[in-house]
């Protein structure tokens, strides 16, 4: 009977101690992958940077080319045609299409009379707090990224690309650019910028060449008390909603952002309204048109108005066949 308690006691002890050790491996097993997982993650958590396929999932509908950052590249002859359309009729296929909010008015411009168009590079900038600041400044540090936050977008900046930052509305001490920095702008893009927010040093930033920008205000004071919080992420520009690599078109009566996915398409309808509209308006000074001062399209008007442009090609921007 002894014998057998004692076995049966060390059989049990067995038990025990091999229980315990596969719970001490599983807990083991389980804080490794614990690690592994924060290990792996962390590059992506605290990003200031959208990452390319962060931008991929949001202009999914491109097909076009793309910069190496994954914003849709919008060829050049559409920024230049883009110059010669109205926000109107821009915007009327905008609305259209269900987009609704993409106009935004009331600025202040270096040149307000010049418009310009290009290729949103977009930042989001937020009031400071000390512990989101130092992970940031940290960030940056790990990134080998330099001076102020509010540099790190314009070094980002590519050939006719718009620097389009949400400064939160913000005039003093919201100065997101002062000379120094304007000439870096002009330098990275030969374009310009929109800011939800102001700018200091606005004389000198006037004599730059080939450069322009749309701000809220201006003010003296040095840029204070805000903090840069994302690159090329979705952002607002008063009612306006802008994604990197929207059309951007800055004219007189305001900013316009054409998502890249409607771009060409938008231009050309706006391009083909400027046309009829240009026929029109001879008609209606000839007084050719009756009572139809804006419609009477029927079949004759409207193969006239074909024979009217072949007889104007410079006015056509687009190709004839689209046309």
């Amino acid at each position: 009977i002894e014998h057998s308690l004692f076995l049966n006691c060390g059989m049990n002890m067995a038990i025990i101690v091999f229980w315990r050790k596969e719970i001490c491996m599983k807990k083991m097993i389980l804080c490794a992958l614990a690690i592994c997982f924060v290990l792996s993650a962390s590059p992506t958590i605290a990003q200031v940077k959208t990452t390319r396929d962060q931008i991929l999932f949001y202009t999914s509908g491109w097909t076009g080319e793309r910069f190496a950052d994954g914003r849709p590249k919008v060829p050049d002859d559409l920024l230049n045609r883009a110059l010669d359309v109205s926000i109107e009729d821009v915007w009327d296929y905008l609305q259209s299409q269900g987009y609704k909010n993409q106009f935004e008015g009331g600025w202040q411009a270096l040149h307000i009379e010049k418009p310009f168009a290009g290729r949103a590079l977009t930042a989001q900038y937020m009031p400071s707090r000390p512990d989101m600041a130092r992970a940031i400044e940290a960030e940056g540090k790990a990134e080998g990224r330099v001076s102020g936050t509010n540099s790190w977008p314009i070094n980002e900046l590519q050939m006719r690309d718009v620097y389009v930052a949400d400064g939160f509305g913000k005039i003093i001490e919201g100065t997101l650019i002062g000379s120094n920095l304007g000439n870096g702008v002009a330098a990275r893009s030969h374009t310009g910028f929109v800011f939800d927010g102001g700018i200091r040093d606005q004389e000198e930033n006037r004599e730059i060449p080939d450069f322009n920008g749309f701000y809220r205000g201006y003010d003296p004071s040095a840029w204070a008390q805000m903090e840069l919080t994302g690159i090329n992420v979705p952002i607002r520009i008063g009612r306006a909603i802008v994604l990197p690599g929207d059309l951007v078109l800055a004219k007189t009566e305001g900013v316009l952002f054409i998502p890249a996915i409607l771009a060409e398409a938008a231009i050309s309808s706006a391009e083909f309204i400027n046309l009829r509209d240009a026929y029109n308006f001879e008609l209606n000074r000839a007084g050719k048109n009756g009572a139809e001062f804006e419609g009477g399209w029927a079949p004759a008007k409207n193969a006239a108005f074909a024979k009217w442009v072949d007889a104007h090609p410079g006015m056509l921007k687009m190709p004839h066949p689209e046309f």
